[in-house]
């Protein structure tokens, strides 16, 4: 038990320290007026209180990720716990402060967009895609997900659950962001943290040895798969996901302060990281070793984890709470998945998106592909998801380094960790059935050399001493828009 509440003392002591490091690193300004200020226009740009922005980021980034991705790295041992603690601190909420604050900077543009003001027109391109395709499998798997759930739950056709999940899918992309998820993701975040703190207090309650195995040179995994590198590509919500940059940039263009962006973006990563830190010791310390997990996974998946978990620990209630949960949670990851594709689209093609009809104008064509994409079976294509979702993770870290290298900062916070993701990338890859299929040792000796030739090219790019052009939005620089709001 002691390691468990160890490792979550260190999340903390993190945010607290190098949380406030990452800050100070990036110069925060706090008399700087930031885009909901500057650009308001009661759609997208909206000024909302922090403690609601807060809750907004944290259900755009967790869903269920933090829930199923270590119970599946759980497997591994309790390696997993350490991956989680040193990813969330070091790499995962740097590239969530970066993803949000240089969104801020630039007057909440899109990710891709920010990446293209750094790495230039080539990588803004493949962003838009990668981005779009990235978000709109995220949507239709968090459409059919939950649908299938509550059809096994309650018989209702399946078909008319997912017409009714499409029609809420909607509505949050085209209203205001005030409206429907400004009020009520504060109720999912409750939510989720009940069934998080909750089960981890029945583990306690009913006497469950906390970690009973602690041995971490052991692979535990039934499948013998190897911890590198498929550790850090399962266990990515929790550590470090590239799907949360996506998401950053909604509440960059609502926080009212750049001294808020280290709780709002900072911190809700390291909250993720504790609701991964509970789930992955239930996992290890609910069931009988790795076994006994991994056959209620190939059975169920994760979710039969948390419902059997969940009944057993916290009762009825719980149970109810558990199953309303992996029913609600997605679909909190699943509308702003589908708000965020209509603010790339909408930013590709300079589309202003105050007016109703100017939205729909996207959004229409957009559940339409969506709907389309439903109705075929893309299991292959999912399976590549994991090392995506990483691949932009890695590349949003390279953008900031590189910002932060061109700009005189130390840039080795962003640097390191994007070296770490560019091997774990490529290992992948490179090993992956999916990929090449090669050998584990010259696949991993292969990625080691990626990154090293990955961190040369940066280091001589960044060495070139010319200043990138429009690194930033400057209200200074767009005097009309600061007086509107005088």
């Amino acid at each position: 038990m002691g390691f468990f509440f160890g490792c979550v003392a260190l999340l903390l002591i993190g945010y607290f320290t190098y949380g406030v490091f990452v800050e100070k690193v990036f110069g925060i300004e706090p008399a700087r007026k930031t885009p909901c200020l500057t650009k308001q226009d009661g759609v997208d740009y909206i000024s909302m209180p922090t403690w609601k922005v807060f809750f907004i980021q944290l259900l755009d980034i967790a869903g269920l990720g933090p829930i199923f991705g270590p119970i599946l790295a759980a497997l591994y041992g309790p390696s997993a716990l350490l991956w989680i603690v040193i990813g969330c601190i070091f790499a995962g909420a740097v590239h969530d402060y970066f993803s949000g604050m240089l969104s801020v900077r630039s007057g909440g543009k899109s990710i891709p967009e920010v990446v293209g003001d750094i790495m230039g027109m080539p990588a803004r391109q493949i962003l838009r895609i990668f981005s779009v395709i990235l978000l709109m499998l995220v949507g239709v798997v968090f459409i059919l997900g939950p649908a299938k759930l509550l059809n096994s739950l309650t018989g209702i056709n399946l078909q008319l659950l997912i017409g009714c999940i499409f029609a809420y899918y909607f509505l949050a992309t085209v209203l205001p962001i005030d409206k429907i998820i400004g009020r009520l993701y504060p109720i999912f975040g409750a939510l989720l943290l009940f069934m998080t703190f909750g089960v981890m207090g029945g583990l306690i309650y009913h006497g469950y040895t906390i970690l009973p195995n602690l041995d971490f040179t052991v692979n535990t995994h039934p499948g013998d798969k190897p911890i590198w590198p498929l550790l850090f590509i399962t266990l990515s919500c929790g550590a470090i996901s590239g799907f949360h940059s996506t998401q950053s940039p909604l509440m960059a263009r609502c926080i009212k302060s750049e001294s808020h962006g280290r709780s709002v973006f900072y911190g809700s990563m390291i909250i993720e990281g504790i609701i991964a830190l509970v789930w992955a010791t239930v996992g290890l310390s609910f069931y009988h070793g790795a076994g006994d997990l991994s056959g209620v996974i190939t059975s169920g998946s994760p979710a039969a984890v948390v419902n059997q978990a969940c009944n057993t620990l916290l009762g009825p209630v719980g149970g109810f709470l558990a199953v309303l949960g992996v029913i609600i949670l997605p679909i909190s990851s699943g509308d702003t998945a589908f708000r965020s594709t209509r603010l790339i689209i909408a930013e590709t093609f300079k589309q202003d998106q105050s007016g109703v009809a100017k939205r729909l104008y996207i959004a229409i064509p957009l559940f339409i592909i969506a709907f389309l994409i439903s109705q075929v079976d893309f299991n292959i294509i999912w399976r590549y998801f994991g090392w995506s979702n990483q691949m932009l993770s890695m590349l949003v870290l390279w953008s900031a380094a590189i910002y932060l290298a061109k700009k005189g900062k130390l840039h080795w916070i962003c640097s390191i960790p994007a070296v770490f993701m560019t091997a774990v990338d490529a290992a992948f890859i490179l090993q992956a059935p999916i990929g090449f299929n090669l050998a584990p040792y010259p696949s991993n000796i292969a990625s080691v050399v990626i990154a090293l030739v990955a961190f040369v090219v940066f280091f001589i790019y960044t060495r070139k001493g010319s200043e990138p052009v429009a690194y930033f939005w400057q209200p200074e620089l767009c005097p009309q828009e600061v007086e509107a709001d005088d």
